[in-house]
């Protein structure tokens, strides 16, 4: 049917009128899938349907008449409305269009009374010539209806612009001679299969011969659960497009598959694939045709067949919380923070924020806040989400492990019972290595490499890094109840022994690299520890420390909670370069409360001492100065008590700081000038060069600039020459503000920008002693009258300080507002 033909609307017209007589017949049935189909065009359609007239509206033949009219102008520019058009109209096209009036009188037969007709016959006044009675041509087949097989698509289909993009780009890189592979692969519920149907019904203008599809995992033949067969879905495929004899083999099949393809213009969607071998034999052969491929998997294997592959990842955190107000409505906008609560634990996927969407509406009175708290308890969204009474998720990810390697179950299980959020490839070889028949590292690496294959190829885990992975947000408890369900006491003992292990083994590397003057002698790890994550300089070790951080404090809370008392302590102490640089203040203070009472339950005094002079400086940092004073004093009694004068020392030193502080300047000063004595009595050098540095910051604050640029002097210098870049490049940072506020601009900010590029690359790295830099420019430019370059060094300070010192990115806002 043309859709701009006059003659095509008017038999439209006529058919619609045909069928409104009866709305009991197929045509009517069939016309309201059509209108279900121009409505994704356009969803006022749907106004029209069914077209019954009621008090004030237009009567029903004129809504009918409307309706043609809508159908009719939809056809004109949209494909699926065309097609289904004119499947209809092939079907049930209406009567004849005669022109009006009475046929001529001489041409009028009548037959009346009782007459019978039987075979060909003629009525006629007078015959001429011969008569010859042909028997009518036989009616044509019916004629296959081009399969539009696609899943239909959800109207809650939210964002994915950017998905979108990114498979357009690739499907314009189509090669001219080769069928085109696509493949979506993503986790369990990210939505590949309705971001796949949404993406091929916006392109269906391209594909005029037809779009199939099949469910890859699916029931088999026999109801039970499992992969489909490709010869199946060959059956299913060529019946489709028409044949009436489908060979027995797979070859003959696949061979005639490609055949009947040959230069179509055919879409085909292989939704849940399993392996890249399912879905080769259903390959089109033709470059006309377009194969797209969803899987758990990344599907490898088909990249050799010219495969393009695009990884699904969960919603972005705002269009998740647009699919949670569906059900939620007013409820969401009303708690935010707990609505974006709810699609972290939800890990952003749609299906698992679609189950959440539901829950809220099932319960209206419900707040979001309940929501998240339900979620967060036991195996949050994985078990908590259902739908008819089944834990989808879990039951999604439980088909993902079934079909794993034997050896990749085992990691997935024991990695399931670590309470880190990051996981080296040196501590998976570590765990693959501690199952039965293991031989030796090499073996047990060969063994980590295969089974993390397989497991980032199944999208269970994720590449995060060189040889560093992570878990999603949703299957790391599905992993973890597999292994507390599956690993014996025994095996799950071992798995967090190695781990602690690990994190001792590797903080003690990272440590010797940043901080070599920190380790605790007498205390090396015992030999036969799990091997540690090799790290290549001081930035690899900050790194590693940086990714590491909340699984290194899962082993310290493990080792208390397991009575590893040594271990506990150890690791706290062996994390100081963690505490020093990155300055996470509440795991600071917690590992060492900790970290204080193992050494108590150990009973080494020295673990005691170095937790209580650490532990307070965590504290004092955090501005508790009263409890840290009362840490330092203790540490003072014991090193006393030991006589340990560098223990003393350190305490005093800490001191002198809380005095410093609380500004009392002359404490602080007697403090520091003690803390010098000892250090110096005991050749200490590292430590005398920083009570200078200590004396030196007394001095600025009590406007004393001459003495704090003498004593910085002094002990940079010092410090140079022992090699430690980080004490050094805080003294040089210090040193160029006295300078600026001394009246040698010049020079200080010389000296502050080389402190500031230090500090952001190399041995010095250090985010806090980059702000601090950044908000001593912004003084030195504030003095010089330049506001906007003080502007964008006070904004970039603050922007650093949001997470490493709320209080000090508060001030900055507050200078900022000032004009």
């Amino acid at each position: 049917m043309p859709a701009s033909s006059s003659d095509g609307l008017e038999a439209l017209l006529s058919a619609v009128a045909a069928c409104g007589a009866d709305p009991e017949c197929p045509a009517w049935r069939d016309l309201a899938r059509v209108v279900d189909t121009a409505a994704r065009a356009d969803p006022s359609v749907t106004r029209l349907w069914p077209p019954h007239a009621t008090g004030g509206q237009p009567t029903e033949a004129a809504l009918l008449r409307e309706l043609a009219q809508q159908l009719h102008a939809l056809a004109s520019h949209d494909t699926a409305t065309r097609h289904a058009l004119t499947e209809w109209l092939r079907h049930h096209h209406g009567p004849a269009h005669t022109p009006p009036g009475p046929p001529p009188a001489a041409t009028t037969n009548v037959i009346s009374g009782d007459s019978v007709l039987h075979g060909p016959s003629v009525q006629a006044r007078d015959i001429h010539g011969g008569i010859h009675f042909h028997s009518p041509s036989p009616a044509p087949p019916p004629r296959i209806p081009v399969p539009r097989q696609l899943p239909p698509v959800t109207a809650r289909f939210i964002d994915r612009e950017a998905d979108r993009r990114a498979l357009n780009a690739l499907h314009a890189q189509r090669p001219a001679h080769a069928p085109q592979v696509l493949v979506v692969s993503g986790l369990a519920g990210v939505g590949k299969t309705a971001f796949a149907a949404h993406w091929l019904y916006e392109h269906a203008d391209g594909f005029p011969d037809g779009q199939l599809y099949a469910d890859l995992g699916g029931q088999t033949t026999d109801w039970e659960s499992g992969p489909v067969s490709p010869a199946t879905v060959l059956e299913a495929f060529l019946v489709a497009l028409g044949t009436s004899s489908v060979p027995a083999g797979i070859a003959q099949r696949s061979a005639l598959w490609r055949s009947m393809t040959s230069g179509l213009r055919l879409a085909v969607l292989l939704d849940n694939a399993f392996t890249a071998a399912q879905v080769r034999p259903l390959l089109l052969g033709t470059p006309t045709g377009l194969t797209v491929v969803t899987s758990r998997s990344n599907l490898t294997g088909l990249r050799v067949d010219g495969a393009s592959v695009h990884r699904l990842e969960g919603l972005p955190a705002e269009s998740a919380v647009e699919l949670l107000a569906v059900g939620g409505g007013t409820r969401v906008e009303r708690e935010p923070a707990a609505a974006r609560e709810v699609v972290r634990l939800c890990g952003r996927l749609p299906l698992a924020v679609a189950l959440a969407s539901a829950q809220l509406a099932l319960r209206p009175h419900r707040s979001v806040s309940a929501l998240a708290d339900s979620l967060s308890r036991g195996l949050g969204a994985v078990d908590t989400l259902r739908v008819d009474g089944e834990a989808v998720m879990r039951t999604a990810l439980d088909m993902s492990y079934d079909v794993l390697p034997d050896e990749s179950r085992a990691l997935y299980r024991r990695m399931g019972l670590l309470p880190a959020d990051r996981h080296d490839l040196s501590l998976l070889t570590a765990l693959a290595g501690d199952g039965e028949g293991s031989h030796g590292t090499g073996h047990a690496a060969d063994i980590a490499d295969t089974a993390v294959d397989a497991l980032v190829e199944s999208h269970l885990l994720e590449e995060t890094g060189p040889g560093t992975y992570r878990f999603h947000d949703l299957v790391q408890p599905h992993a973890r109840r597999l292994g507390e369900e599956l690993e014996d006491p025994g095996g799950h003992e071992r798995t967090l022994r190695r781990f602690v292990d690990w994190c001792l083994s590797t903080a003690a590397s990272a440590e010797s690299i940043l901080t070599p003057s920190h380790r605790l002698p007498g205390h090396d790890l015992p030999t036969g520890t799990v091997a540690p994550t090799p790290l290549d300089g001081p930035e690899e070790a900050l790194a590693w420390l940086d990714t590491h951080r909340n699984g290194l404090m899962g082993a310290v809370q493990h080792s208390a909670q397991a009575g590893w008392h040594s271990s506990c302590w150890r690791l706290t102490d062996l994390m100081w370069p963690l505490f020093l640089r990155l300055r996470p203040s509440e795991m600071w203070i917690e590992a060492h409360r900790l970290g204080l009472e193992a050494a108590r339950r150990s009973g080494s005094r020295q673990g005691q001492g170095r937790m209580l002079t650490s532990g307070a400086i965590g504290l004092r940092n955090a501005g508790r100065y009263p409890e840290a004073a009362d840490w330092y004093r203790q540490a003072l009694e014991m090193a006393t008590a030991d006589d340990d004068v560098r223990q003393q020392a350190q305490a005093v030193s800490g001191l002198g700081h809380v005095s410093l502080l609380a500004h009392r300047l002359d404490e602080a000063r007697d403090h520091f000038e003690h803390a010098l004595r000892l250090r110096e009595s005991i050749g200490y050098r590292r430590g005398a060069a920083l009570s200078r540095r200590r004396l030196g910051e007394t001095a600025l604050a009590g406007g004393d600039l001459a003495t704090a640029a003498e004593q910085l002097r002094r002990a940079g210098t010092e410090l140079d020459s022992l090699g430690e870049t980080y004490e050094a490049t805080r003294v040089l940072a210090l040193l160029g503000h006295v300078l600026d506020r001394g009246g040698d601009p010049d020079e200080g900010i010389r000296r502050l920008r080389e402190a500031l590029a230090r500090f952001r690359a190399g041995d010095a790295r250090s985010e806090h002693w980059e702000a601090r830099c950044l908000e001593w420019l912004g003084q030195a430019a504030e003095s010089r009258g330049d506001h906007g370059e003080s502007v964008r060094h006070y904004e970039a300070a603050r922007d650093l300080f949001r997470r490493l010192s709320p209080e000090d990115a508060e001030r900055l806002d507050d200078r900022l507002r000032q004009p």
